[in-house]
Protein backbone atom coordinates (compact mmCIF):
# COMPACT_ATOMS: atom_id res chain seq x y z
CA UNK A 1 0.00 0.00 0.00
CA UNK A 2 2.97 2.43 0.71
CA UNK A 3 4.64 1.24 -2.53
CA UNK A 4 1.09 2.41 -4.06
CA UNK A 5 0.98 5.73 -2.57
CA UNK A 6 4.60 6.56 -3.36
CA UNK A 7 4.29 5.62 -6.62
CA UNK A 8 1.04 7.83 -7.36
CA UNK A 9 2.47 10.66 -5.62
CA UNK A 10 5.54 10.46 -7.50
CA UNK A 11 3.03 10.32 -11.01
CA UNK A 12 1.15 13.21 -9.58
CA UNK A 13 3.81 15.37 -9.04
CA UNK A 14 5.93 14.27 -12.52
CA UNK A 15 4.73 16.71 -14.61
CA UNK A 16 6.19 19.22 -11.82
CA UNK A 17 9.54 17.39 -11.34
CA UNK A 18 9.88 16.93 -15.27
CA UNK A 19 9.42 21.43 -15.46
CA UNK A 20 11.94 21.23 -12.31
CA UNK A 21 14.93 19.46 -13.93
CA UNK A 22 14.79 21.22 -17.33
CA UNK A 23 16.27 24.13 -15.15
CA UNK A 24 19.99 24.81 -16.59
CA UNK A 25 21.46 24.51 -12.73
CA UNK A 26 19.77 20.85 -12.20
CA UNK A 27 21.18 20.00 -15.86
CA UNK A 28 24.35 21.39 -15.19
CA UNK A 29 24.65 19.48 -11.91
CA UNK A 30 23.16 16.11 -13.05
CA UNK A 31 25.91 15.94 -15.37
CA UNK A 32 28.39 16.82 -13.08
CA UNK A 33 26.98 14.12 -10.46
CA UNK A 34 27.01 11.53 -13.30
CA UNK A 35 31.02 12.26 -14.61
CA UNK A 36 32.80 9.46 -12.86
CA UNK A 37 30.32 7.06 -13.81
CA UNK A 38 29.93 7.92 -17.32
CA UNK A 39 34.11 8.30 -17.38
CA UNK A 40 34.08 4.82 -15.63
CA UNK A 41 32.14 3.03 -17.77
CA UNK A 42 31.96 4.71 -21.30
CA UNK A 43 33.06 1.45 -23.83
CA UNK A 44 36.28 2.78 -25.81
CA UNK A 45 37.50 5.26 -22.86
CA UNK A 46 37.50 3.08 -19.76
CA UNK A 47 39.78 0.62 -21.30
CA UNK A 48 42.75 3.18 -20.96
CA UNK A 49 42.08 4.12 -17.40
CA UNK A 50 44.34 2.71 -14.26
CA UNK A 51 42.53 0.50 -12.21
CA UNK A 52 43.31 -2.01 -8.87
CA UNK A 53 41.20 -5.37 -9.69
CA UNK A 54 42.59 -8.17 -9.63
CA UNK A 55 41.34 -9.16 -12.64
CA UNK A 56 42.23 -6.11 -14.58
CA UNK A 57 38.95 -4.67 -15.69
CA UNK A 58 39.72 -1.17 -15.67
CA UNK A 59 35.33 -1.06 -16.70
CA UNK A 60 34.09 -1.49 -13.24
CA UNK A 61 34.76 0.03 -9.58
CA UNK A 62 37.58 -1.08 -8.05
CA UNK A 63 36.93 -2.20 -3.99
CA UNK A 64 38.41 1.54 -2.83
CA UNK A 65 35.94 3.51 -5.49
CA UNK A 66 33.36 1.21 -4.15
CA UNK A 67 34.48 2.12 -0.28
CA UNK A 68 34.23 6.27 -1.15
CA UNK A 69 30.68 5.52 -2.79
CA UNK A 70 29.55 3.77 -0.22
CA UNK A 71 30.95 6.57 2.33
CA UNK A 72 29.05 9.00 -0.06
CA UNK A 73 25.92 7.40 0.17
CA UNK A 74 26.07 7.36 4.37
CA UNK A 75 26.93 10.91 4.47
CA UNK A 76 24.28 11.93 2.15
CA UNK A 77 21.82 9.72 4.13
CA UNK A 78 22.68 11.32 7.69
CA UNK A 79 22.40 15.12 5.73
CA UNK A 80 18.86 14.28 4.76
CA UNK A 81 17.44 13.22 7.46
CA UNK A 82 17.78 16.88 8.83
CA UNK A 83 16.24 18.03 5.14
CA UNK A 84 12.42 19.99 4.77
CA UNK A 85 12.49 20.24 0.95
CA UNK A 86 12.72 18.04 -1.82
CA UNK A 87 15.43 20.93 -3.07
CA UNK A 88 17.38 20.39 0.20
CA UNK A 89 17.50 16.64 -0.63
CA UNK A 90 18.34 17.05 -4.08
CA UNK A 91 21.05 19.79 -2.98
CA UNK A 92 22.57 17.56 -0.86
CA UNK A 93 23.03 14.81 -3.32
CA UNK A 94 24.77 17.45 -5.89
CA UNK A 95 26.77 18.29 -3.54
CA UNK A 96 28.63 15.23 -2.11
CA UNK A 97 28.52 13.63 -5.38
CA UNK A 98 30.44 16.39 -6.33
CA UNK A 99 33.31 15.59 -3.40
CA UNK A 100 33.43 12.23 -3.80
CA UNK A 101 33.59 12.71 -7.97
CA UNK A 102 36.72 15.33 -7.20
CA UNK A 103 38.34 12.65 -4.84
CA UNK A 104 37.47 9.64 -7.25
CA UNK A 105 38.91 11.58 -10.34
CA UNK A 106 41.92 12.76 -8.49
CA UNK A 107 42.82 8.84 -7.70
CA UNK A 108 42.48 8.03 -10.92
CA UNK A 109 44.46 10.82 -12.82
CA UNK A 110 45.61 14.09 -11.47
CA UNK A 111 45.04 15.58 -14.92
CA UNK A 112 41.48 14.42 -14.86
CA UNK A 113 41.04 15.60 -11.49
CA UNK A 114 42.09 18.96 -12.30
CA UNK A 115 39.74 19.38 -15.46
CA UNK A 116 37.12 18.02 -13.04
CA UNK A 117 37.62 20.12 -10.13
CA UNK A 118 38.23 23.52 -12.98
CA UNK A 119 34.58 22.52 -14.41
CA UNK A 120 33.46 22.58 -10.18
CA UNK A 121 34.63 25.95 -10.19
CA UNK A 122 33.64 27.74 -13.40
CA UNK A 123 29.75 25.92 -12.24
CA UNK A 124 29.79 27.64 -9.07
CA UNK A 125 30.78 30.85 -9.98
CA UNK A 126 27.89 30.88 -13.41
CA UNK A 127 24.90 28.67 -11.98
CA UNK A 128 23.10 29.61 -9.32
CA UNK A 129 20.49 27.41 -7.64
CA UNK A 130 16.89 29.31 -9.27
CA UNK A 131 14.57 31.22 -6.79
CA UNK A 132 11.29 29.92 -5.84
CA UNK A 133 8.89 31.94 -8.05
CA UNK A 134 5.50 30.40 -6.82
CA UNK A 135 2.56 32.02 -5.50
CA UNK A 136 3.33 33.76 -1.75
CA UNK A 137 1.57 36.73 -0.08
CA UNK A 138 4.52 38.23 1.05
CA UNK A 139 5.38 42.11 1.44
CA UNK A 140 9.40 42.55 0.55
CA UNK A 141 10.78 45.18 2.67
CA UNK A 142 13.63 47.23 2.30
CA UNK A 143 16.22 49.43 4.86
CA UNK A 144 13.76 52.39 4.40
CA UNK A 145 9.92 50.59 4.62
CA UNK A 146 10.61 47.96 7.29
CA UNK A 147 10.33 50.35 10.08
CA UNK A 148 7.77 52.04 8.72
CA UNK A 149 5.21 49.05 7.67
CA UNK A 150 5.91 47.41 11.24
CA UNK A 151 4.82 50.60 13.36
CA UNK A 152 1.92 51.76 10.49
CA UNK A 153 -0.20 49.63 12.43
CA UNK A 154 0.06 48.50 15.59
CA UNK A 155 -3.26 46.00 15.77
CA UNK A 156 -1.34 43.96 12.68
CA UNK A 157 0.89 40.84 13.69
CA UNK A 158 3.98 40.82 11.44
CA UNK A 159 5.89 37.36 10.79
CA UNK A 160 9.41 38.80 9.22
CA UNK A 161 11.78 36.33 7.56
CA UNK A 162 15.39 37.70 7.20
CA UNK A 163 17.08 36.07 4.74
CA UNK A 164 20.10 36.75 2.09
CA UNK A 165 20.28 35.26 -1.71
CA UNK A 166 22.99 33.36 -1.53
CA UNK A 167 22.51 31.29 1.73
CA UNK A 168 21.23 27.72 0.16
CA UNK A 169 19.03 27.41 3.45
CA UNK A 170 17.34 30.62 3.05
CA UNK A 171 16.46 29.81 -0.73
CA UNK A 172 15.39 26.15 0.53
CA UNK A 173 13.35 27.50 3.24
CA UNK A 174 11.17 30.28 0.70
CA UNK A 175 8.82 27.82 -0.59
CA UNK A 176 7.72 26.86 2.99
CA UNK A 177 7.28 30.83 4.35
CA UNK A 178 5.50 31.11 0.93
CA UNK A 179 3.05 28.24 2.06
CA UNK A 180 2.34 29.80 5.38
CA UNK A 181 1.55 33.09 3.66
CA UNK A 182 -1.08 31.75 1.44
CA UNK A 183 -2.93 29.38 4.82
CA UNK A 184 -2.39 32.01 7.32
CA UNK A 185 -2.21 35.32 5.62
CA UNK A 186 -4.92 38.00 6.75
CA UNK A 187 -5.05 41.78 7.16
CA UNK A 188 -4.64 41.36 11.36
CA UNK A 189 -1.58 38.44 10.27
CA UNK A 190 1.17 39.62 7.50
CA UNK A 191 4.14 38.19 6.46
CA UNK A 192 6.84 39.89 5.50
CA UNK A 193 10.71 39.23 3.63
CA UNK A 194 13.57 41.01 4.18
CA UNK A 195 17.06 40.93 2.37
CA UNK A 196 19.59 41.43 4.97
CA UNK A 197 22.55 40.33 2.41
CA UNK A 198 21.68 43.19 0.63
CA UNK A 199 20.65 45.63 3.23
CA UNK A 200 23.59 45.57 6.10
CA UNK A 201 21.70 48.28 8.30
CA UNK A 202 18.77 45.86 8.98
CA UNK A 203 20.83 43.36 9.99
CA UNK A 204 22.59 45.32 12.55
CA UNK A 205 19.84 47.25 13.44
CA UNK A 206 17.46 43.92 14.31
CA UNK A 207 20.78 41.58 15.32
CA UNK A 208 20.56 39.13 12.53
CA UNK A 209 24.20 37.99 11.38
CA UNK A 210 24.63 37.07 7.92
CA UNK A 211 28.13 35.68 8.73
CA UNK A 212 28.20 31.95 7.54
CA UNK A 213 29.80 30.54 10.73
CA UNK A 214 26.92 32.21 12.62
CA UNK A 215 24.03 29.93 10.93
CA UNK A 216 21.17 32.83 12.27
CA UNK A 217 20.12 32.61 8.13
CA UNK A 218 17.35 31.97 7.61
CA UNK A 219 16.14 33.49 11.03
CA UNK A 220 12.24 34.19 11.85
CA UNK A 221 11.40 37.50 14.52
CA UNK A 222 7.31 37.54 15.23
CA UNK A 223 6.75 41.40 15.53
CA UNK A 224 3.56 42.89 17.50
CA UNK A 225 2.74 46.34 17.71
CA UNK A 226 5.48 47.26 16.20
CA UNK A 227 7.98 45.68 18.28
CA UNK A 228 9.86 41.80 18.54
CA UNK A 229 8.12 39.24 20.56
CA UNK A 230 10.09 36.16 19.83
CA UNK A 231 12.56 34.84 16.96
CA UNK A 232 13.98 31.55 15.97
CA UNK A 233 16.79 30.27 16.14
CA UNK A 234 17.59 31.68 19.06
CA UNK A 235 20.83 32.88 19.41
CA UNK A 236 23.16 32.22 22.58
CA UNK A 237 25.07 33.92 23.89
CA UNK A 238 28.40 33.71 21.78
CA UNK A 239 26.03 35.36 18.64
CA UNK A 240 25.80 31.45 17.71
CA UNK A 241 22.13 30.20 16.38
CA UNK A 242 20.69 27.54 18.60
CA UNK A 243 20.13 24.30 16.26
CA UNK A 244 16.21 24.98 15.35
CA UNK A 245 14.69 22.47 12.34
CA UNK A 246 12.52 25.08 9.69
CA UNK A 247 9.85 23.21 8.63
CA UNK A 248 6.38 24.29 8.87
CA UNK A 249 5.31 22.14 11.57
CA UNK A 250 7.72 23.92 13.83
CA UNK A 251 6.46 27.09 12.74
CA UNK A 252 2.69 26.73 13.14
CA UNK A 253 3.91 25.14 16.24
CA UNK A 254 6.64 28.05 17.57
CA UNK A 255 4.53 30.95 16.72
CA UNK A 256 1.16 29.75 17.69
CA UNK A 257 0.17 30.42 14.05
CA UNK A 258 -3.29 29.13 14.56
CA UNK A 259 -3.83 31.09 17.66
CA UNK A 260 -2.88 33.77 15.79
CA UNK A 261 -4.73 33.43 12.69
CA UNK A 262 -8.07 33.14 15.11
CA UNK A 263 -7.90 36.11 16.73
CA UNK A 264 -6.50 38.07 13.52
CA UNK A 265 -10.26 36.79 12.16
CA UNK A 266 -12.09 38.01 15.20
CA UNK A 267 -10.39 41.37 15.36
CA UNK A 268 -11.01 41.83 12.01
CA UNK A 269 -14.81 41.11 12.25
CA UNK A 270 -15.27 43.25 15.02
CA UNK A 271 -13.05 46.20 13.32
CA UNK A 272 -15.85 45.46 10.27
CA UNK A 273 -18.91 45.57 12.64
CA UNK A 274 -17.54 48.70 14.60
CA UNK A 275 -17.06 50.29 10.71
CA UNK A 276 -20.39 49.50 9.32
CA UNK A 277 -22.56 50.65 13.17
CA UNK A 278 -20.39 54.03 12.64
CA UNK A 279 -21.60 54.21 8.92
CA UNK A 280 -24.93 53.68 9.38
CA UNK A 281 -25.74 55.74 12.03
CA UNK A 282 -27.00 59.09 11.51
CA UNK A 283 -24.71 62.09 12.55
CA UNK A 284 -26.11 64.13 15.54
CA UNK A 285 -27.77 67.27 15.24
CA UNK A 286 -25.47 70.52 15.48
CA UNK A 287 -22.26 68.09 15.06
CA UNK A 288 -20.16 67.55 11.90
CA UNK A 289 -20.80 63.66 10.33
CA UNK A 290 -18.26 61.79 11.20
CA UNK A 291 -16.06 59.83 8.50
CA UNK A 292 -14.38 56.47 9.57
CA UNK A 293 -11.55 55.07 6.76
CA UNK A 294 -10.13 52.10 7.12
CA UNK A 295 -6.46 52.77 6.12
CA UNK A 296 -5.12 51.01 2.96
CA UNK A 297 -3.49 47.69 3.35
CA UNK A 298 0.35 48.29 1.92
CA UNK A 299 0.79 47.22 -1.59
CA UNK A 300 1.90 43.61 -1.52
CA UNK A 301 4.79 43.65 -3.94
CA UNK A 302 7.02 40.69 -5.12
CA UNK A 303 11.50 41.11 -4.79
CA UNK A 304 12.83 41.76 -7.88
CA UNK A 305 14.07 38.70 -9.07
Amino acid sequence: MVLITGICTFLYHLPQIYKWLLKPYYISSIFMTVAFLVVRKAPGLCEHLATQREDGNSCDFDWREMEILMFLSAIVMMKNRRAITMEQHVGNVFLFSKVANVILFFRLDIRLGILYLALCVAFLMTCKPPLYMGPEYIKYFSDKTIDEELQRDTRVTWIVEFYANWSSDCQSFAPVFADLSLKYNCPGLRFGKVDIGRYGEVSKRYRVSTSPLSKQLPSLILFQGGKEIMRRPMVDNKGRAVSWTFNEENIIREFNLNELFQKSKKLNKSLGLVGEEQKNSPPQEGSDELHTETPEEPTESKKDK
